[in-house]
């Protein structure tokens, strides 16, 4: 379908997706969909025009919707591991929707996989679930990021990116420093972490033992 045909169907006015477009007022002000996108990207929210997305799987129990997530036979952490998400889900795991919502996370764009090994402990160890955004891939310096590293397999870490040094600091929580040091990815090895990031940490349960 045409751009004039379609804006006749939807509004008749043939015309009104190429005045959309190309629209901007005698300021110069941006057209409506750059303040749109400008305005959905200060609340935080995602401005999206395009084919119809799936929606996450939900559940419901005694009137509450629940999401459901995705959980992988994959592991990362600290230590090595791989994370192979080409096969299908192990099961899923009911978590409150609205809970979800209102801190921020978007139960479609979330896996559930486990944590190994003890380098991010406490905040997170050995056999704790951890729940990864993978739309969040651009690093934040600070948070915790699950990547492939070519070397060490996945992994779980704090990233720090520092650009005046081209360099990315991959810290572990664990206190002993002298068994989990800071490590210093310049060059290609920084540009391995940066392009295989599967996304970042937003959520983890501990297991208590």
């Amino acid at each position: 379908m045409s751009a004039s045909a379609a804006s006749q169907k939807a509004v008749g006015n043939p015309s009104f997706i190429k005045n959309l477009k190309n629209r901007r007022s005698e300021q110069g002000r941006p057209h409506a969909i750059e303040s749109l996108q400008a305005l959905a990207e200060v609340l935080g929210l995602e401005f999206y025009i395009g084919p119809p997305r799936a929606t996450e799987a939900t559940a419901e129990l005694d009137g509450e919707r629940f999401a459901t997530i995705a959980r992988y036979e994959a592991s990362a952490a600290a230590g090595h591991g791989v994370v192979n998400l080409d096969a299908p889900p192990k099961d899923h795991l009911a978590v409150p929707r609205d809970w979800m919502i209102e801190t921020g996370i978007r139960p479609d764009r979330c896996i559930l996989i486990t944590a190994k090994g003890e380098s991010m402990a406490p905040a997170i160890s050995n056999g704790d679930l951890v729940m990864i955004d993978r739309h969040r891939k651009e690093i934040t310096s600070g948070k915790l990021y699950v990547y492939n590293d070519p070397d060490n397999g996945t992994r779980i870490k704090r990233l720090e990116f520092i650009p005046g040094a081209a360099t990315i600091i991959a810290r572990s929580d664990n206190p002993d420093q002298k068994r989990y040091p800071p490590e210093y990815h310049t060059g290609p090895a920084m540009n391995a972490i940066s392009q295989n990031i599967l996304g970042e940490v937003v959520w983890s349960g501990h297991l208590w033992r």
